[in-house]
C-alpha cells in the first residue's frame, strides 16, 4: 500500500498566513513608532510675547509690514472714525438721521451718559447728585453751539474729567448717541414754529392732568437731599476722586486744550 506525503492540514496553511500578517503589521508598527522622534512634540515654535534667538531684534512677534491693512481696519471714511475734516469738527452725520438711529442712540445713551447728564442732558445725573464732578449741560450756550461731530470726538478720546467711551460704543453707536443728543436739545428749547404746521401744540400740565396727574407733574421734579454719599460743596477738595488735573485728549481746531484753573476745566461735556 502506497502512502501519499501531504505538506499539512488547511488548518495549519490559514495558521501560517496569519502569522505572516501579523509579523508584517508588528513591523510596519515599529517603523511606524520610530519615525516618531519626540524632536515632533517639542519642535520649536513661537510664543506670544516670548523671545526669539531666530530674528535679529529678538523678538517672536513680528511687526506688521509697512503700509498693510488689517480685515475690518480699512477705515476709509475718515469722518466716520474721527469726527474730523482736516482737523475740524463738523456739523453733519455720516449717514441719514433714520428713526432706528435715534432709538439707537437714545438706548445707548440710556445706558452709559444719563448716569452724568441725565435723561434730559442738563448735566445733573444722579453720580453728579452725588458728588461727582459737574457734567455738561447739552442746553446752554456753549454746547447748543458746538458741532454735532464734537460729542462724537469727546466720546471717542474723551474730554476733562470724562474719560473716552470707544471701547464701550462703536463708531456707529457714538454717531447715534450725537444725534439723539441733538433731539434732545431740540426737545427742551423747541419753539412752537418748530411745529408741523396743523399739528396742535399741547400744554404738558394740561395732559398731566388729563391723565389723573397733578399739574405739577410736568414741571421740574425736586430733588431728594437725604442720599447716602452727600456731594461735595464744589469748593471743597475733589468730589468722587476724579482727576484733579485734566488728562487732554489731542486738540482738534475747534478748541484749544482744557486749562484746568478755569471755572469750566473739570467740566465733562
Amino acid at each position: 500500500m502506497s502512502h501519499i506525503r501531504t505538506t499539512g492540514s488547511p488548518t495549519t496553511g490559514r495558521r501560517r498566513r496569519g502569522v505572516r500578517v501579523l509579523s508584517l503589521g508588528a513591523l510596519a508598527a515599529i517603523s511606524l513608532l520610530a519615525g516618531c522622534r519626540q524632536d515632533m512634540q517639542d519642535q520649536p515654535k513661537f510664543i506670544p510675547q516670548r523671545g526669539t534667538a531666530f530674528f535679529p531684534d529678538g523678538r517672536s512677534v513680528r511687526p506688521q509690514v509697512l503700509n498693510t491693512v488689517a480685515r475690518g481696519q480699512l477705515h476709509e471714511d475718515q469722518y466716520f472714525y474721527t469726527g474730523l475734516v482736516n482737523g475740524k469738527e463738523q456739523d453733519a452725520l455720516p449717514f441719514p438721521a433714520t428713526l432706528a438711529v435715534l432709538e439707537r442712540g437714545q438706548e445707548r445713551y440710556n445706558v452709559y451718559c444719563t448716569p452724568c447728564h441725565s435723561r434730559v442732558g442738563n448735566g445733573e445725573g444722579m453720580i453728579v447728585e452725588r458728588g461727582y464732578k459737574p457734567a455738561g449741560n447739552y442746553h446752554d450756550a456753549k454746547r447748543l453751539a458746538q458741532p454735532l461731530s464734537h460729542f462724537f470726538y469727546v466720546m471717542t478720546n474723551g474730554y476733562g474729567a470724562m474719560p473716552d467711551y470707544s471701547a464701550q460704543l462703536t463708531p456707529a453707536d457714538r454717531w447715534a448717541v450725537a444725534a439723539y443728543i441733538r433731539a434732545l436739545q431740540l426737545s427742551q428749547n423747541a419753539k412752537e414754529s418748530d411745529v408741523p404746521q396743523g399739528v396742535q401744540v399741547k400744554n404738558l400740565s394740561d395732559i398731566a392732568e388729563q391723565q389723573g396727574l397733578p399739574a405739577s407733574f410736568a414741571g421740574p421734579w425736586p430733588i431728594a437731599q437725604s442720599t447716602y454719599v452727600m456731594a461735595k460743596p464744589a469748593n471743597e477738595g475733589t468730589p468722587a476722586n476724579a482727576p484733579a488735573q485734566n488728562q487732554n485728549p489731542p486738540a482738534s481746531k475747534n478748541h484749544a486744550p482744557v486749562n484746568p484753573s478755569t471755572p469750566d476745566g473739570g467740566a465733562k461735556q
